[in-house]
């Protein structure tokens, strides 16, 4: 195992969510690459990747545009489900690299995501697969795969980005 890798990864992942839960989503989008996906499938069952999640249905299947309209959407404070604005802690833990070509890095992580909204305090638990491009800078996100664990049931709020 490449400990130092996996240090690397794994603070670069705890620094994606800070910048969820803090709301810093321009920086967000600057961590992704240009053809980079942001996938969040109904289906548990579907354990590929995200060509074979293309013509799923899906909570989201977000493009460069579409992660930029998701932000606007979330920060415009037109939406009614965004408004109260969530609060959110996110836990990742379980990294697992699963491969590296050099060029690339596919990680798993479990990551638990709590939310505050509207006096209710909600639980979301999901298996998260990233696909790292390396960058001469470091990492940036070529794709995010959140699979929640409880994705077939109804879902209160998520009006947000998981």
């Amino acid at each position: 195992m490449n400990t130092q890798l996996l240090t690397e990864v794994s603070a670069f992942l705890w620094q994606e969510a800070d910048m969820l839960d803090h709301h810093d989503y321009q920086d967000w989008l600057a961590q992704w690459t240009a053809d980079g996906l942001y996938i969040v499938p109904i289906d548990p069952d579907v354990a590929s990747g995200p060509a074979d999640l293309a013509d799923r249905l899906n909570y989201a299947y977000d493009d460069a545009d579409m992660r930029a309209k998701r932000v606007a959407r979330l920060t415009s404070g037109e939406s009614v489900s965004t408004q109260p604005a969530s609060r959110t802690v996110r836990s990742l833990s379980r990294f697992r690299i699963l491969a590296d070509d050099g060029a690339a890095i596919t990680v798993r992580a479990a990551q638990h995501l709590r939310e505050f909204r509207k006096e209710t305090l909600r639980d979301y638990t999901a298996d998260v697969t990233y696909e790292l491009a390396r960058t001469g800078d470091g990492f940036r996100l070529k794709s995010k795969i959140v699979r929640l664990v409880n994705s077939t049931d109804a879902l209160h709020s998520i009006g947000y980005i998981l």
